[in-house]
């Protein structure tokens, strides 16, 4: 199980078997593989905290909706970095930005942008929750391309529910 992980994190399908995930690993990096699932986990827990902060900001008014927004998109992109750890940040990259992903990614950074901005230049609490929820929206999506089947099972489920 955990063999087929490490493929999987490493975007070999099984062409390169003879490298070994770990040699390449190795090779881009420094950091062992036990180092990089700590770090992962770190700044994974991380940004889940931050972003449960955020959520309780929610209860402070239109300050809080400022400080949520804060909160819960930086709790996002440090657990999206956080899959550098165990991918490297160039492979990750490689990821974010393959065709099955790019429009999920794009979404991703352009409703990490626009919360930033509605919260602190256009100063419009309402703006920031909703781009928030978009960006939760666009994290998940992008988050299930990453598990085989997954889009196809929510696609399914949701017109089944509407129709």
């Amino acid at each position: 199980m955990m063999d087929k992980l490490r493929r999987a994190l490493s975007g070999n399908d099984g062409e390169d078997e003879e490298r070994g995930f770990v040699a390449q690993v190795v090779e881009s990096s420094s950091l062992g593989w036990g180092t990089r699932v700590k770090g992962f986990i770190a700044c994974f827990v991380i940004g889940i905290i931050l972003s449960v902060i955020g959520s309780i900001c929610l209860f402070f008014g239109s300050r809080g909706l400022v400080a949520f927004s804060v909160f819960y998109t930086t709790g996002n992109i440090i657990a999206l970095v956080s899959t550098c750890f165990l991918m490297g940040p160039l492979n990750q990259c490689k990821k974010m930005f393959s065709p099955t992903r790019v429009v999920a990614t794009v979404l991703v950074f352009v409703c990490l942008i626009l919360t930033l901005l509605s919260a602190f230049l256009w100063k419009k609490s309402g703006l920031a929750l909703l781009f928030c929820i978009i960006q939760f929206l666009a994290m998940t999506w992008y988050s299930l391309s990453y598990i085989p089947y997954a889009r196809d099972l929510v696609k399914k489920t949701v017109s089944t529910c509407m129709g």
